[in-house]
């Protein structure tokens, strides 16, 4: 440990931690640990950990097994994140499920039975026309889910040897996936902020409960940055009104800065998916690489949108992207490296890392929005990499990811004023040193 000692508050936590774990976590099995930005939910629970003795788990895959602490998070960049600062962390589907997905074969037979009922739902009129219709579309949504990776309990993962779970980042984490990792019968340990987004259905399986642990108190240190007094105004449903917070920190009309100033200007966050694909388009413009849905070189801003453990693709990675080649209908390829500058590919005949092929349909989203495209082509997609142009992204993307530099673009997202809250006091905490809210 460093020479940092805790605050009276989160020398109070840590000893609650300790003590839950040490005489209650059999009849106790979730401690919550939560508060806002810049309370030291980190801290408490680095000095925890060390007073319990707990090191990372070690795997039987690994060698001998050492059970101890397993990290999870919702998202693979916040387990990027983590591991990067120096805690070993996953996603909690890759520590707790097994990908199950439906062979060419079932899908092929579902969409014939679809078929099938249709032509006899043509023959039919009247009350038993509109009864098939209605059994029709039940089959056609099944077939569609079976065009994506279904995720099964896996009774062998690692929260089963495990002799503590921590998660972090849990306000996006629903109720199936909560009860699933509690079947494990292990303590945990969560890390969790109210003040950010929950899952985009329903409540925060773990924050919709009161704390064991509630830190109110904000660090000095954090505590005269702009950045956190804006974040607390944003939560606390306070106006924020136009103009300079520090040197660094603002918040501007939209029209005060055009999208060159704005790609200058850091990671963009909005709320809307369709916000997004118009800022993209306009950003790339103003880079010079507007004349075609491609991207065109390795000065573009590209997003990873699925996992793929076997290339070490992360979701929320950013990748950069060489030599694009365009390959037909529905892929293009290129080199690829991430955010590291490690080359992502697969091995080639030779044996030599391949050129990886990339999913078009993301890229065309911003040309022709087709809500249909994806599941039309889930065949092919299936196997191809996923990404999108990243100028700008969603709040619900950036959870669990930070940079130094943020511009926030207000677009009103928000169903109550408790959503706005929560969206605009996320995406203000995904800046580190720099914030431009615009509205």
């Amino acid at each position: 440990m460093s020479d940092f000692t805790p605050s009276a508050a989160q020398a109070a936590a840590i000893a609650a931690i300790r003590d839950w774990f040490e005489t209650r976590s059999e009849q106790q099995q979730v401690f919550r640990l939560f508060g806002y930005a810049g309370s030291g939910k980190s801290t408490v629970l680095k000095f925890a950990l060390d007073e319990l003795g707990l090191s990372p788990h070690r795997s039987a895959r690994d060698g001998n097994c050492l059970p101890g602490v397993v990290t999870a998070t919702f998202t693979g960049k916040a387990a990027l994140v983590l591991t990067r600062k120096g805690t070993p962390a996953r996603t909690i589907h890759s520590l707790i499920y097994s990908v199950i997905e439906a062979t060419e074969e079932e899908i092929e037979t579902a969409a014939k039975k679809v078929q099938d009922a249709e032509t006899v739902a043509r023959r039919l009129t009247g009350f038993a026309h509109t009864t098939a219709e209605a059994t029709i579309e039940a089959m056609r949504q099944a077939l569609s889910a079976m065009k994506h990776p279904r995720f099964a309990l896996n009774p062998q993962s690692d929260a089963a040897d495990a002799k503590l779970i921590v998660l972090d980042e849990v306000s996006m984490v629903g109720e199936e996936m909560a009860r699933d990792l509690m079947s494990f019968g292990k303590p945990i340990l969560v890390l969790g902020d109210p003040g950010q987004l929950p899952p985009i259905k329903g409540e925060g399986a773990f924050t919709r409960d009161a704390p064991d642990v509630m830190l109110t108190e904000i660090h000095r240190q954090a505590a005269e940055s702009a950045i956190i007094r804006l974040a607390t105004m944003a939560r606390m449903g306070e106006p924020i009104g136009f103009g300079s917070y520090d040197t660094y920190v603002a918040k501007l009309r939209k029209g005060d800065i055009s999208p060159e100033q704005a790609l200058r200007g850091g990671q963009l966050i909005c709320g809307l998916n369709a916000t997004r694909l118009q800022i993209n388009n306009a950003m790339r413009a103003a880079a010079g690489f507007g004349g075609t849905y491609l991207p065109t070189g390795a000065a573009e801003k590209i997003i990873c949108l699925k996992n793929d453990s076997a290339l070490g693709l992360i979701n929320g990675m950013f990748l950069t992207l060489e030599d694009i080649v365009d390959e037909g209908t529905l892929y293009f390829s290129a080199v690829v490296h991430d955010e590291n500058g490690r080359r992502v590919a697969p091995h080639d005949s030779d044996g030599g890392p391949g050129r990886l092929r990339i999913y078009k349909g993301h890229f065309e989203d911003h040309v022709a929005y087709d809500a249909r495209r994806h599941d039309r082509d889930y065949k092919e997609k299936r196997k191809l990499t996923e990404a999108t142009f990243g100028w700008a992204i969603t709040a619900h993307k950036a959870q669990g990811s930070q940079w130094e530099n943020v511009i926030v673009w207000d677009d009103g997202l928000g169903r109550s004023d408790l959503d706005r809250r929560r969206w605009l006091y996320t995406a203000i905490t995904r800046a580190e040193r720099g914030l431009v809210l615009l509205a």
